[in-house]
């Protein structure tokens, strides 16, 4: 058995395995980097009357009286008592061998916050145990470890406290990076973070910028920057078909469009052609924000595969999106003799059958997660084209895939990603940006508007329609809650019908057949409806240049990415356009923050990265989680220095000290990386 190594359960293993396996410890490595979220001073005593409004502290006595009380609940309460005066000690919940602890006379030391209570000073539900008049206090401070229920402190504290007094850990980083950088060993950083002694700063170690806190979170991000590196090295390793194509379709295409691309898009399509005409498949993600024409640029690299003798696949997320996207991609390439087809899960069984046949001759294939599903089969996938990326898990993008043996893939995605994440978390893809609108975007007008003053919203609806534009009233998500969203919609459809019945009002949701929804969007693209009513299936890939404003319901409900998305769709033509977001008081911090940021920045990666800063790194990459580990320690704003620190190291490493970087990511990941290599 590898050193280190935890003994293998029976059975599913012992009580005590099976908690420690709930936090993901099984080695000793996981028991060393499981590391303190906080550290409690119990070197001192804290005097009774100088305790209230001190903080979490430490104080010792002797207990004057102990009983149950029944009013107002059943609850422990015990008087403790020092030289300086007494307090109350109050358990809510309690056990028999608690209550026999605390019997009058005993000396007992008890660390909690003391404040004052509907009976006096008192401590609720407070850390104590017995002691004597000589028992001598600790020399150091105690750290407190996440934990699961069962698994006491104490004992977790042990178990990490046997694992430090075994041999160092091996140290994967030179002598002298570590001196130029002033960091310690991890091994040194591991012993100040476990057993801080009683010299150590409570407040410069829970600052999280001490040297030993970033020692540990460079290791952690040199050991996510390894596996990444190695998933994207494996891949370039992996044979693909060269598609040279000769450029004349892309040419053709070209020369059809009624507008010229933007300095962004050249730029973009120059790296993605180069990238196909390699033996090795592409990897790369195409992120540009709402209306900067990715869609453009991935038909041209379908253009590039097509021309070479290969399929080319297009999966979007949404039926309303995946038609957008088909109807679009058809009309640009359908005149030049390009056999486009369209596959969805919708479809009944005589119809996508003939689909299946015809997506087996297509140059191009456009559809939903149904491109993916058993039984559709590609003659020759070259390209598999993947949009809004981070709403397919891992799997999901693997299957496509290995729908063509090795395809070259582009992901794109209307989300920004602020960069720090796009090194951390997207490092092992090639990023092309499209940081440019094309000309003829009008800017967009963000008003911020409180529930009751729907009227004077109504009556703006009113002319901006007299003037000839359209609108888009997009309802709220409620509570995850598809059936309760679409009551909404249905609700606020009625509502606007009876408020503005001169005007052609539509309603379109995802509980809508796909003709239907298709009828309706057909409908409001032509100028026949003038208001539409809309879930949030609108939220990406519809496109009327005419719709110039757009009301969004409740906004304070929506994520800062959703809201950017929605109110992409407006804006789009030469009209002046405009986006209210209408919110219902009060309101919480997060929502207001939200708010702030949405009405102050137009700019997608500015509202990405204080997206980030908002919800954390876990939440922003999405569906992505499941396949990159995800951040315990460090934290991608405030180490941005040591993400590229770690960029440099694990490059370094892989190149000249193998043998080390393999035993960081055991270390650290433990086998977990395996999904990385999709």
């Amino acid at each position: 058995m590898r050193q280190g190594a935890a003994a293998p359960a029976k059975k599913g293993g012992s009580a005590l395995q099976q908690l420690l396996h709930r936090l993901g410890l099984r080695r000793r490595e996981d028991l060393l980097l499981h590391l303190p979220l906080r550290y409690e001073d119990e070197t001192r005593i804290t005097p009774i009357a100088q305790a209230p409004g001190a903080g979490t502290v430490q104080v010792e006595g002797k207990v004057l009286s102990c009983e149950v009380q029944f009013r107002p609940r059943r609850q422990l309460v015990a008087v403790l008592e020092d030289d300086s005066g007494s307090l109350t000690l109050r358990f809510l919940s309690f056990y028999p061998s608690q209550q026999k602890a605390l019997e009058p006379g005993s000396r007992v030391r008890c660390l909690g916050e003391v404040r004052h209570g509907f009976f006096g000073v008192e401590m609720v539900h407070p850390r104590f145990r017995q002691v004597r008049d000589d028992t001598p206090l600790p020399d150091a401070m105690t750290p407190v470890y996440p934990t699961t229920a069962g698994l006491a402190q104490s004992a977790l504290g042990k178990l990490i406290g046997k694992s430090l007094s075994g041999p160092p850990l091996e140290e994967v980083l030179a002598p002298e990076f570590l001196a130029r950088h002033r960091l310690p060993s991890l091994w040194q950083a591991l012993q100040v973070l476990h057993g801080p002694k009683p010299g150590d700063s409570l407040e410069a170690l829970s600052a999280r910028n001490h040297p030993a806190w970033r020692r540990v979170k460079l290791d952690e991000l040199l050991a996510q920057q390894l596996s990444l590196r190695q998933a994207y090295l494996a891949r370039r390793g992996t044979g693909a078909p060269p598609l040279t194509g000769g450029g004349e379709l892309v040419q053709q295409l070209r020369a059809r469009l009624p507008f010229a691309l933007t300095g962004a898009q050249e730029r973009a399509v120059a790296e993605i052609l180069t990238d196909l005409a390699q033996p090795h498949p592409m990897q790369r993600l195409l992120q540009g924000d709402v209306g900067s024409g990715k869609t453009l640029v991935a038909a041209l690299a379908a253009c590039q595969a097509i021309a070479s003798g290969w399929q080319a696949a297009f999966m979007a997320p949404t039926e309303i999106l995946a038609e957008q996207h088909y109807l679009k991609l058809k009309s640009w390439l359908e005149p030049l003799g390009v056999r486009v087809a369209w596959l969805t899960g919708s479809l009944r069984t005589r119809a996508k059958r003939e689909q299946l046949e015809a997506a087996k001759q297509a140059g191009l294939v456009v559809g939903t997660h149904a491109l993916i599903q058993e039984g559709v089969d590609f003659e020759r996938l070259g390209l598999a084209i993947i949009d809004e990326q981070h709403r397919f898990g891992v799997q999901q993008r693997l299957a496509l895939r290995q729908k063509g043996g090795t395809p070259h893939q582009l992901m794109m995605s209307a989300t920004p990603i602020p960069r720090t994440l796009a090194m951390s978390y997207y490092a092992d893809l090639d990023v092309s940006v499209l940081d440019e609108l094309p000309p003829g975007r009008t800017p967009i007008r963000t008003r911020l508007v409180r529930d009751e003053r729907r009227d004077q919203v109504l009556d703006y609806v009113r002319r901006k329609v007299e003037e000839g534009r359209q609108v888009y009233w997009v309802c709220p998500l409620i509570e995850e809650s598809e059936s309760l969203q679409l009551q909404t919609a249905l609700d606020t459809h009625a509502w606007l019908r009876d408020a503005l019945p001169e005007l052609a009002i539509g309603l379109v949701h995802g509980r809508l057949k796909a003709a239907e929804k298709q009828a309706v969007m057909a409908a409001f693209a032509a100028g026949e409806i003038q208001l539409l009513v809309a879930t949030t299936v609108i939220e990406v890939g519809v496109d009327v240049p005419n719709a110039s404003l757009m009301v969004i319901e409740h906004a304070e409900r929506f994520g800062l990415a959703q809201l950017h998305q929605l109110r992409g769709r407006v804006g789009r033509g030469v009209h002046e356009s405009s986006c209210i977001l209408l919110y219902a008081e009060p309101l919480s911090d997060t929502a207001k923050a939200r708010l702030r940021i949405i009405y102050e920045h137009t700019d997608g990666f500015e509202i990405a990265r204080q997206d980030l800063q908002l919800r954390g790194p876990g939440e922003f990459v999405g569906s992505r989680q499941s396949g990159v580990p995800l951040l315990r320690y460090a934290d991608l704003e405030m180490d941005a220095d040591l993400v590229e620190m770690a960029r440099e190291l694990a490059e370094d490493m892989l190149k000249h000290a193998p043998r080390q970087a393999a035993l960081h990511l055991d270390r650290w990941l433990g086998g977990r990386e395996e999904m990385l290599k999709v």
